[in-house]
C-alpha cells in the first residue's frame, strides 16, 4: 500500500475533513495562505507583545497582569505599541510557513506509513503521524524563524524596563551583527528549538488525537454515508486547535520564557543565569510569567490557524476530472 493510500485510509474520517497534501493546488496553497494568515497574524500579534513583556519585565513592571501590561503599552506608545515588530514578522513568517506546512504534511504522510505496523488505536497512529510531522517541520523552519524571533523581540520589549531603542528591524539587525556577528541573530537557537520543536509535536499530536476523538464521540469517524456539514467540520477543527493550544502552552511556557530572556537580554547571560535569576526574583512561578496570554495566545493561534488551514485546503483541493 502506499503512502497516498495510506494517508487517505488512516483517518477514517469524512472525505471532506481530511485532503491529501498531494491533491493540492500548491501555488493557489502558498498565495492565498499567505494572506490568510497574515490576516490572522494581524489579529493575534498584540497578545505576543503583552506576553513577551511580561517575560521580561523587572522591578514594579514584574507585578503586573496582562491587562495592566496592555495598558501601559497603550498609555505609553498609544496602539503602534501593540505592534512593534510587526514588520520584521510578517516579512519571516511567509518563507517560514511555506517551510513548515511542507515539512509537515510530507512527513506526516510518511509517518502514517511508518506506524501502520504497529497496529494502534486509528487517534494513536494519528497522534504519532501529527506528532512526528509537528517536531520535524518546527526543526526544519527555525532557520528561518530564529532570525526573525530575535529581532521582532527585541523591538516588542525596545525602551521597557531598561531594554535598548531601536530605530526599526534593520537598526537591529545592524547592531547585532556589529557587536555580535551573524550567531548573535540565532541567540537561544538551542533554546527555540528545544521549546518550539516539542511544542509543535505535542500541538499536532493533541490536535490529530483530539480531533479524532470528537468525531468518535459524535459517531462520524467511519461513518462514510452520512457526512457531517461545513459548519460541523469547522467546529470540530476548531475545538482541536482550542484543546492542542490549551495543552502546549502549559508544556512550553516555562522554556519560552528562559528563551526570550536570553534573545533581549544585552549583557548576554548563560541560560543558567537567567534561571538563578528567575527563581530569584519570583520563585517558580517566574518561569510562567506570561501564561495567561500565552494560553490565549496559543489557543485563538492555533484554533484560528487550523481552522483556515483547513479551510485553505478545500478551497485548492484539485477538482479531479470524471
Amino acid at each position: 500500500m502506499d503512502t497516498s493510500t495510506r494517508a487517505a485510509k488512516i483517518p477514517s474520517l469524512p472525505q471532506q475533513t481530511e485532503i491529501n497534501w498531494d491533491n493540492l493546488d500548491m501555488t493557489k496553497l502558498y498565495v492565498v495562505g499567505a494572506g490568510m494568515f497574515s490576516c490572522v497574524t494581524v489579529a493575534l500579534y498584540p497578545v505576543s507583545v503583552i506576553k513577551t513583556r511580561m517575560q521580561v519585565a523587572s522591578g514594579e513592571a514584574m507585578r503586573r497582569n496582562a491587562l495592566a501590561t496592555f495598558k501601559n503599552i497603550l498609555k505609553v506608545d498609544g496602539v503602534p505599541g501593540l505592534y512593534r515588530g510587526f514588520g520584521t514578522v510578517i516579512t519571516g513568517a511567509i518563507p517560514a510557513r511555506i517551510i513548515f506546512l511542507t515539512a509537515l504534511e510530507k512527513t506526516k504522510a510518511t509517518s502514517l506509513k511508518l506506524v501502520e505496523p504497529l497496529q494502534l488505536s486509528e487517534s494513536m497512529e494519528a497522534a504519532l503521524a501529527n506528532g512526528l510531522g509537528g517536531l520535524t517541520a518546527s526543526l526544519c523552519s527555525q532557520a528561518v524563524f530564529v532570525p526573525i524571533d530575535v529581532v521582532s523581540q527585541k523591538l516588542m520589549v525596545q525602551g521597557y524596563s531598561g531594554h535598548v531603542r531601536y530605530k526599526g528591524g534593520i537598526d537591529v539587525v545592524q547592531k547585532i551583527m556589529k557587536s555580535d556577528g551573524p550567531r548573535g541573530l540565532y541567540r537561544g537557537f538551542g533554546l527555540s528549538v528545544m521549546t518550539y520543536a516539542p511544542s509543535s509535536a505535542v500541538w499536532w499530536a493533541s490536535y490529530g488525537f483530539s480531533q479524532r476523538m470528537i468525531w468518535s464521540a459524535l459517531g462520524h469517524l467511519n461513518d462514510k454515508e452520512d457526512a457531517p456539514s461545513q459548519l460541523k467540520i469547522v467546529g470540530v477543527q476548531a475545538t482541536g486547535g482550542m484543546i492542542a493550544g490549551a495543552v502546549t502552552s502549559c508544556v512550553s511556557t516555562p522554556l519560552d520564557t528562559i528563551k526570550t530572556r536570553l534573545q533581549v537580554n544585552q549583557n548576554k547571560p548563560k541560560a543558567s543565569e537567567v534561571v538563578r535569576r528567575l527563581i530569584a526574583e519570583d520563585g517558580w512561578k517566574g518561569f510562567y510569567r506570561g501564561l495567561g496570554p500565552r494560553f490565549f495566545s496559543s489557543s485563538a493561534w492555533g484554533t484560528s490557524m487550523i481552522v483556515c488551514y483547513e479551510y485553505l485546503k478545500r478551497v485548492c483541493a484539485k477538482v479531479e476530472e470524471a
